[in-house]
Parts: C-alpha cells; sequence; structure tokens
C-alpha cells in the first residue's frame, strides 16, 4: 500500500475533502498510480512538495481506523483527480 505525505515529513499524510467536508486519506495499491497523483498535484504551485512512501496495508488501515480518519483504497482499476482547490492546515 502507498500513501502520500509531505516531503521529508512522513506524519504528514495527504488528503482530500469529500462532499461532506470530511477527510480522507487515499490508500494507493500500486505505487505507480500514487506516483502519477503527486504528479498531477505537483503541476499545480500552490501545493507543497510531496513524496509517495510504502506502508504495510495493515499498519496504515488500523492507524486511520485507531485516529477515526476515513481512507479510500485506490485500486488500479480506480481513477482520481486531484481537486481543483488546495486547502492548507
Amino acid at each position: 500500500m502507498f500513501v502520500i505525505t509531505l516531503k521529508n515529513h512522513p506524519q504528514g499524510i495527504y488528503s482530500v475533502f469529500d462532499a461532506k467536508d470530511e477527510r480522507i486519506v487515499p490508500l494507493f495499491v500500486e505505487g505507480d498510480d500514487a506516483d502519477r497523483y503527486v504528479m498531477q498535484l505537483a503541476e499545480d504551485g500552490e501545493n507543497p512538495e510531496l513524496e509517495v512512501l510504502e506502508a504495510e496495508a495493515e499498519h496504515i488501515i488500523n492507524s486511520c481506523r485507531a485516529q477515526n480518519q476515513k481512507y479510500s483504497i485506490i485500486t488500479p482499476d480506480d481513477l482520481i483527480i486531484p481537486p481543483d482547490t488546495v486547502t492548507k492546515e
């Protein structure tokens, strides 16, 4: 499983907001899909520098659950596009 983090700050995991303004962490099954998403994000100069890290699926999912954090598993059959607006917190 692959996650997107702030470069050199792996504790800063990237998330997006859903229609209800709740944060969702995208968890990628394939590293290439995560890399492609980061490249799309990098096209917008407003985003901070990001990197892709590999994580044990069980570990990252358990961490999300423990923190009551929503997540979405992105499979090779899924297509996600970065949001039009950036929210920095």
